[in-house]
């Protein structure tokens, strides 16, 4: 089915998924700068678009995706199939070759030239034998579908692609059941090359059937579609020189399982002249991609809504690469989503990165980066699912990060979650200008992180919870193992931070010790030790009548906490006893009752007291 100018635009599925992000986002690169309220509304400008967390990935693509896919499309009747038989470097086709080198059957055409074969006319063909040095083509001017049936096909060519389609109103791959199929191509084009891959269609091209594909791209790409490109079932396996899998206006799996090794990008949709193009959405099967440069690259958008997506970039995160190198592993021009399904990614640079925004829905999600854990230029947004970064230098970095629910789990050898714009606010300013301790050393820049739900657990070499502007929390818990050298803190927030629900627990050194604001509408204590005990010590805040209110076990040694819940009444003191054990854990090392009757009492604090580090009072470092 070719696409008409009636065709609803994937672009308007977009429009109204759960992002938060501006209409200006949804609709094409323009980056503007996001704000996020105390009611979850991300703003720019004027525009605003507020959360709706019942409306789900997957069902507005199920809803409104303007593919090329028709229902029909695995149907067809035996009677005008027409039989084609490779064997070698000859060609046979059903009924016979003609004179002029052509033979026909009803509802469709083939022509023999050689090793060549040719089909012109919309059809079903099915093929099969070896093809030596060989090409298929599909050549059909005419309204209709081609579909091409692969019933043990092999074939190569030493000049050009292996399997080409030229001109179709739609081609459809069908692997058939049980059957293996290989296609490898050459190993050089020439630059003005238009068809430089393997499989290579300049029409909207699917791939279905319940068999399987071998694609060698020895010349430069895999498999490529410079219109859509649909998978929705088989064993697609691709090996390639540079490109794995390019749909051009679209890349789409919906089923099967895919299995990518790329020496450039694994799967790419890269229209830039259509911002309704240009996109990944990995709905359903299995895919599994490692690439030398991008695992998963998009001009516009990627959207996960239920597939297993295991992808490894540049190495992976122990690798380095070079600065005009690209190794992310997923990479989207203005948004990414993941609402279902399970991805893992492995990435030398970036494990997911957006121009735009990325926003975590639900699924299951593993990273490991060699830079950030997500990266999102204008806005970050977590509001369910399970995601842990395993390894990262920053793991969450974005100009506006929200955090609404989920499990997130976050190791970084620096920032744990960073606010930051990349543009440094001027010295000086920060504590100074605020008088307590909820600021740091910089101006508010206009970044903010927004805790809203979720559990959130941060195990950081450098600033754990740190916003180049404002922080603000409300419910959830939030878990700081922060860093143990005096040049960081556990929280660091230039401008105000206000706590007015949730459970926070954040604990370090105590040099640059911040804490929330003392007028916040949630209280706080922040506990600053004499000593710096170790790693699996335990520390518990007791009330006037003997109660412990919090036990805390840390993950690394510590000097200073901050802790902040309901339990807390403003204006009471608390015994500090270091020792002990905990128990009724509410969240990773933090526990609601403890025995302390080993323990030793070493301070007393009073409920909104503002933190002092130790290098110039409450403040945090700038900019990082």
């Amino acid at each position: 089915m070719k696409k008409s100018p009636q065709t609803p635009s994937p672009r308007t599925a977009h429009r109204v998924l759960p992002f938060l992000v501006t209409a200006a986002l949804l609709t094409g690169c323009t980056a503007v700068t996001a704000t996020t309220d105390s009611t979850g509304t991300t703003s720019a400008g004027t525009a605003a678009v507020a959360i709706d967390e019942s409306t789900t990935a997957a069902e507005v693509l199920a809803a409104n995706q303007a593919t090329h896919a028709d229902a029909d499309d695995d149907e067809w009747d035996a009677a005008d199939v027409v039989q084609i038989t490779l064997a070698g470097d000859s060609v046979s086709a059903e009924g016979g070759v003609s004179a002029e080198g052509g033979a026909s059957a009803e509802g469709g055409a083939v022509t023999v030239a050689g090793s060549t074969v040719t089909i012109t006319a919309a059809g079903t063909y099915e093929l099969s034998g070896t093809l030596e040095d060989g090409q298929i083509v599909v050549a059909s001017s005419g309204e209709g579908t081609v579909r091409l049936i692969l019933n043990g096909v092999e074939v190569s060519n030493s000049t050009g692609a292996a399997l080409v389609v030229t001109e179709a109103d739609e081609a459809i791959i069908v692997l058939s059941d049980g059957s293996a199929n290989t296609l490898a191509d050459t190993d050089s084009y020439a630059e003005d090359t238009d068809a430089n891959a393997a499989l290579y269609s300049a029409a909207d091209l699917t791939i279905t059937g319940s068999g399987s594909l071998e694609v060698t791209g020895n010349g430069s790409d895999g498999i490529t579609s410079t219109d859509g490109l649909i998978i929705s079932s088989g064993t697609v396996t691709v090996t390639a020189v540079d490109d794995g899998i390019r749909g051009k206006d679209y890349l789409v799996v919906d089923g099967g399982t895919v299995r990518v090794t790329a020496g450039g990008d694994g799967l790419k949709s890269d229209n830039d002249e259509d911002d309704s193009r240009g996109y990944l959405a990995l709905i359903g099967g299995a895919v599994e991609v490692i690439a030398g440069g991008d695992g998963l690259q998009a001009f516009t958008d990627v959207v996960f809504a239920g597939a297993t997506v295991t992808v490894e970039s540049g190495g992976g995160h122990t690798t380095a690469v070079s600065e005009d190198a690209s190794a992310k592993g997923v990479k989207s021009g203005v948004v990414t989503v993941v609402d279902g399904g399970t991805l893992t990614v492995d990435a030398a640079d970036d494990a997911l990165h957006s121009d735009g925004t990325v926003r975590i829905a639900s699924g299951t999600v593993r990273l490991a980066a060699g830079d950030d854990g997500v990266h999102a230029d204008t806005a970050l947004d977590v509001i369910g699912g399970d995601t842990t970064i395993t390894t990262s230098d920053e793991g969450l970095e974005s100009t506006a990060i929200s955090i609404g629910g989920g499990t997130v789990s976050i190791t970084a050898s620096d920032d744990g979650i960073n606010a930051s714009s990349g543009t440094e606010t001027g010295a000086g300013t920060g504590t100074e200008a605020q008088g307590g301790g909820g600021g740091g050393m910089d101006a508010d820049g206009g970044e903010t992180i927004t805790i809203t739900g979720g559990t959130t657990t941060i195990d950081a070499g450098g600033d754990g919870f740190d916003s180049n502007g404002s922080a603000t929390m409300s419910d959830g818990i939030l878990v700081v193992n922060g860093p143990t050298d005096n040049g960081n803190g556990a929280l660091d927030v230039n401008g105000s931070f206000t706590v007015t629900g949730g459970t926070l627990l954040a604990a370090g050194s105590a040099g640059m010790a911040v804490s929330p604001e003392a007028g916040s509408e949630q209280t706080f204590v922040a506990i600053a030790l004499d000593s710096t005990p170790a790693a699996g010590t335990v520390v518990q805040l007791v009330d006037s009548a003997g109660d412990v209110v919090m036990a805390y076990e840390s993950a690394k040694d510590f000097q200073s906490v901050v802790f902040s819940s309901d339990e807390l009444v403003a204006g009471e003191t608390y015994s500090v006893h270091v020792g002990g054990t905990a128990s009724g854990e509410i969240a990773p090392g933090v526990y609601a009752d403890g025995d302390y009757a080993s323990a030793t009492n070493t301070t007393t604090v009073t409920a909104g007291e503002a933190a002092t580090g130790t290098m110039g009072g409450g403040a945090a470092g700038g900019p990082r």
